[in-house]
């Protein structure tokens, strides 16, 4: 599988002073997460799109927002992350899905804005 990705600027601004706090916390959070990725057959898209679906459904409205942009980047379509989201309204419930597609769409349009902005500045 190909190596993780960083979203960098996209991390909540909580996350980045927790990790900076607690170097050593983040650097073994990252490799068990480096160490699953490659224990199976699941393509990157694939596994953002179920750790989207596990994150609406334990109700994290950051790590919803990270996976939907971590799908993107693996090359999912707005169809394909819309479609894992509806898949959790039996699940999850209804009001939960609803408030998971407004948040992914919120990161969706957030992360095209931020990919603007570095694309604009690099022509200056």
């Amino acid at each position: 599988m190909p190596k993780r990705q960083k979203s960098g600027d996209n991390l909540p601004r909580t996350f980045q002073q927790f990790t900076k706090k607690f170097p050593d916390i983040a650097t073994a959070h990252e490799e068990i997460a480096r160490s699953i990725d490659g224990l199976g057959p699941l393509d990157r898209k694939t596994c953002a799109l179920i750790k989207l679906g596990i994150s609406i459904g334990a109700g994290l409205e950051t790590a919803t927002k990270s996976h939907a942009r971590r799908a993107l980047q693996a090359g999912a379509s707005l169809a394909e992350i819309e479609q894992a989201i509806l898949l959790t309204v039996n699940t999850c419930g209804f009001p939960r899905t609803v408030a998971a597609w407004r948040w992914t769409l919120d990161a969706v349009e957030a992360s095209r804005s931020h990919s603007m902005v570095k694309r604009m500045s690099k022509r200056s």
